[in-house]
């Protein structure tokens, strides 16, 4: 079974391996920590990708991936959001129950859409929210301990992002070390003056959010509108 592995694979393992690690540091309340070890596994998801297209995908590559996301980006953050909260703060037993149910609702909504990621592969797009985006959500959330009812209300919003048929550009080379670079800094600044690298990633994450999709479909149509004006 080792043969069927690619270079791309074993990093894919290794965000998988975080991801359990960042799980059992949310069971310790090594809150922090756990979150670093989430971001880490988000860049370690980026690498994969990036190697597998110089290098090439293993035969259980496209199986494989899905099942490292689910763990790191997906399982891990919504874990960490639950154990957080419930340490924090003393929820009322419907409080309680909502928040199980909102969490439940967004493991779905990231099964769902990472089961079905290698139907809808697009080159120049995502269909639906990235799972990458939703778990940088939760976490830089889980470092600025937002209101309850505001992070209920997140969680919801970005579930139905991932199900969504919204289209979110694929992000080019340089943004994507622009990106990490953010994340690198959030890891060693996380609660330092007065939350400021969180919020500078959150402030990213919104614009790609909102202004993504838009600018998409703003460079979409204009590639459409000189298409046809060629042909014509």
């Amino acid at each position: 079974m080792i043969k069927l592995l690619s270079v791309a694979d074993i990093v894919t393992l290794f965000n998988a391996t975080l991801g359990f690690f960042s799980l059992l540091l949310v069971f310790s309340h090594q809150f922090p920590l756990a979150a670093s070890l989430i971001l880490l596994g988000l860049l370690a998801d980026g690498l994969d990708g990036m190697i597998a297209r110089r290098l090439g995908t293993g035969k259980i590559g496209e199986y494989l991936e899905p099942l490292a996301d689910m763990i790191s980006l997906s399982i891990a953050p919504l874990a960490l959001i639950y154990v957080m909260y419930n340490e924090r703060i003393v929820l009322e037993p419907s409080t309680h129950l909502l928040l199980g149910i909102v969490l439940v609702f967004s493991l779905i909504c990231s099964l769902i859409r990472l089961s079905s990621f290698s139907f809808l592969k697009e080159k120049r797009f995502f269909v639906g929210l990235p799972t990458s985006a939703s778990a940088m959500f939760l976490v830089v959330l889980s470092y600025l301990i937002v209101d309850l009812w505001y992070l209920l209300v997140v969680i919801v919003v970005l579930s139905f992002g991932m199900v969504s048929s919204i289209r979110f550009p694929k992000l080019g080379l340089k943004v994507n070390l622009v990106a990490a670079v953010f994340i690198f800094i959030t890891i060693l600044f996380q609660d330092r003056y007065n939350n400021t690298a969180p919020l500078l990633l959150l402030a990213a994450l919104l614009f790609y959010v909102i202004i993504g999709p838009i600018y998409f479909q703003v460079k979409h149509r204009n590639s459409v509108t000189e298409t046809d004006e060629t042909h014509n």
